[in-house]
């Protein structure tokens, strides 16, 4: 028998609810009565304290060890079906325990965030259909309506109002016209529909596919060269997983690729294709999820937070441009996105892709040891070469006098390329006029009086901009510490590479695309589109042009500074500039005309330039994997920082302190796992005018990293952040 007080089911069912606060303090299951059956996953309005929360239903039960007077009831439930599905559950679980997080914030990634803050809704209209032939006599208005809904089948009423006006509520009364209301889907992209091209494998192609279906494991890494049909791949195991009744994840790293690929999908697939990411609208994000919850759409493509969207039964995921650093989470919970769609394939049984022209070290490293299967894609379609990459040395360039951004070859190449009427694209990562705005009389550099960096000039604004909180100041006319008027500019932004151009090509048409030109979700498609259609010439832009474009009219590429991410601070900056060079260059010759590639360098003997102008990646993984292992870097090793922010530099002092305390006592208890421990300032030392510290560890093993994130989730101060980042892409 029961304990007294026990609540039995009698009619009544126990719920175990989240509550949708993310706060150590009230992250635990709390349980509430419901007089009906409320399926897992539902949210659910509960009284709580002396307001009422949002909830989220995790478990139904029959029986509480709770005494029943004490359990409140369920208000009411927010979904008509489950807001979040079983494996999403699941997975919410697992990133909750895997990160540390509360459960609340773990579930809020599976959901819209207006729709979960109740600021968006279904969207209703209101259209006119026409039912039939009714008298019109001495009534043009009504005739000319009438005579319209019977050409058109309906309209909008709204829209037919503004027209016609009292005549169509006439033709209701005569029964001519009928008014339905019906929900309406906001389509993000609606102009984006490609042109459904039928294209037979190519034998590399098809061992492709096939290798990825018959393989047993779990994640295949497809390394094909820019301009290899990678993509053709990827579209094709998505249709077979359609055709087996399943659904499929395409995840890109960038905003801008999303509507190229979007295209391709809607031309093989129509509207089965949804698209979510941060640059729609409430409206739209809400309704493409909830086209994907309700198996309308089965094709989910997006960016980094795509890889949580609620459709079930998943037949193939696709994490296109595998290497990209964009796929790490900056804010929490810090997941990375193949770990995550690494669960969501194991769940579903279903194959996990990654392709890359330029894999991440640790990617490849771990198919080279078979835990990856490893398909090679080393030639473009129909052997067309890839782009020749030549080498120029702009020290020689500077002693022949030339101060411009660009050498005499690449002025003498693009000179060629518009007059064949051919077109080029620009690469230089970095935005704005100028890098530096300083004093020639005292040295003073203009910094951001939040963050520890220099401003930026943009000529466009005349201001000074910091690129990491957005503050905008005046441009100076003074040095503000000597009163020096020889102010300069040093460090050619994209904005001054633009000029330059207009300068030295009046009558090229060129298109600018980096952060300040692409704001909204049509800046990256609409400059895109623009240069798709031959209304430019020239493209000049930062990471954003890289990757992923194919724009067959292009015969030269130019990096104008080859060596900027090669010097950083960083284990990966080798990687990334090899990257970065091999996606760039890969932009040129995809048509039938041959590219070129102009590479700018102040060291053109360096070895990792060197590879990536050969497109030598296996050269590049040796001589890097070599270093790695040489001096104890990931993949041999696992660096994890402790970071703390804060306003107030000694709160944040004091966090410091007490969680290198903490772990302190592990370094000394395991010193054998730690290759590095040591406490220090974050490289840039505020921002956004939060004071940042560190403590900065490299592990031989990732036996520790619980207890290091419970070190980390222990130590709680008023406005000061502490967490933990593994293998962060930014250690600045």
């Amino acid at each position: 028998m029961p304990r007294k007080g026990l609540l039995l089911h009698r009619g009544n069912m126990i719920c175990e609810v989240i509550v949708d606060i993310a706060h150590s303090e009230v992250d635990k299951v709390f349980e509430y009565v419901s007089d009906v059956s409320v399926a897992p996953g539902t949210r659910v309005a509960v009284p709580f304290g002396a307001s009422v929360a949002t909830g989220f239903v995790i478990r139904e039960k029959e029986r509480s060890d709770y005494p029943a007077e004490k359990l409140k009831h369920i208000l009411r439930a927010e979904d008509a079906r489950p807001a979040i599905n079983t494996e999403c559950l699941e997975l919410a679980k697992k990133i909750a325990a895997r990160y540390r997080v509360p459960m609340a914030l773990a579930l809020r990634l599976f959901l819209p965030a207006e729709m979960r803050k109740g600021k968006v809704a279904e969207t209703y209209r209101t259209f006119a259909r026409f039912l039939g032939d009714v008298p019109t006599q001495n009534a043009p208005r009504q005739a000319a309506c009438l005579a319209y809904l019977r050409e058109h089948g309906e309209a909008d009423a709204a829209e037919l109002r503004k027209q016609f006006g009292a005549a169509v509520n006439a033709l209701v009364k005569k029964g001519g016209v009928a008014l339905e209301k019906r929900r309406v889907l906001r389509d993000p992209y609606k102009e984006v529909a490609g042109e459904s091209i039928s294209r037979a494998l190519t034998p590399a192609q098809a061992r492709a596919v096939e290798t990825v279906e018959r393989t047993n494991k779990t994640v295949v890494l497809v390394h094909g060269v820019t301009g290899s049909g990678k993509t053709e791949v990827y579209l094709t195991l998505i249709a077979r997983a359609l055709e087996r009744g399943q659904t499929a994840i395409f995840l890109v790293p960038e905003i801008s690729l999303t509507p190229q690929m979007l295209s391709q999908l809607r031309a093989r697939f129509g509207s089965l294709a949804a698209i979510m990411h941060s640059g729609l609208s409430a409206g739209e994000r809400f309704d493409e999820w909830q086209r994907l919850r309700e198996g309308d759409a089965r094709i989910a493509i997006g960016a980094r937070s795509a890889v949580f969207v609620p459709v079930e039964n998943v037949g193939v995921i696709v994490l296109d441009e595998e290497h990209d650093g964009s796929y790490s989470s900056e804010s929490a919970p810090r997941y990375n996105t193949f770990d995550i769609a690494l669960l969501r394939a194991k769940f579903n049984g279903c194959k996990l892709v990654l392709g890359s022209a330029t894999p991440s070290v640790e990617t490849y490293k771990r198919a080279m040891d078979g835990e990856f299967e490893l398909v090679r894609m080393p030639d473009r379609i129909n052997a067309r070469p890839l782009p020749d990459v030549n080498l120029v040395d702009m020290r020689r360039e500077v002693k022949r006098g030339n101060a411009s951004p660009f050498s005499a070859a690449l002025r003498d190449r693009l000179a060629s390329c518009l007059a064949e009427g051919q077109q080029a694209i620009l690469f230089l990562n970095r935005r704005g006029y100028s890098q530096t705005v300083l004093c020639r009389d005292c040295g003073y550099v203009a910094k951001c009086e939040h963050c520890d960096v220099s401003l930026t000039y943009h000529s466009e604004e005349d201001c000074l901009k910091c690129h990491y909180c957005g503050t905008k100041y005046k441009m100076l006319t003074a040095c503000p510490v000597c009163g020096g008027h020889h102010i300069c500019y040093a460090g050619t932004g994209t904005q001054r590479v633009v000029r330059d151009l207009q300068q030295l090509y009046p009558e090229a048409r060129i298109l600018r695309m980096d952060n300040d030109t692409t704001s909204g979700k049509e800046g990256h498609f609409r400059i895109l589109k623009q240069f798709a259609e031959r209304q430019a010439d020239i493209l000049v832009g930062t990471q954003m042009v890289a990757k992923g474009h194919d724009f067959p009219l292009v015969t030269l590429v130019g990096i104008l500074d080859a060596d900027m991410s090669l010097h950083f601070p960083d284990y990966r900056s080798n990687e990334r500039t090899f990257q970065l060079v091999t996606q760039v260059a890969g932009r040129s010759g995809r048509g039938s005309e041959k590219g070129d590639v102009i590479l700018q360098t102040y060291d053109p003997d360096n070895a990792i330039l060197r590879y990536a102008a050969a497109y030598d990646y296996e050269g590049f993984y040796h001589h890097e994997i070599n270093m790695r292992a040489a001096l104890m870097f990931p993949p041999f090793a696992r660096i994890v920082r402790v970071m703390v922010t804060g306003e107030e530099e000694k709160l944040a002092l004091e966090a410091l302190r007490e969680v290198y305390e903490k772990l302190q006592r592990l370094y000394l208890t395991h010193g054998e796992d730690f290759l590095f421990f040591n406490r220090m300032h974050a490289p840039i030392r505020r921002i956004q005018g939060k004071h940042r510290y560190q403590v900065l560890m490299r592990l031989a093993s990732d036996t520790l990293l619980a207890e290091i994130y419970d070190a980390a989730s222990s130590v709680t101060r008023r406005d000061v952040l502490v967490y933990v980042e593994e293998n962060p892409s930014n250690l600045s």
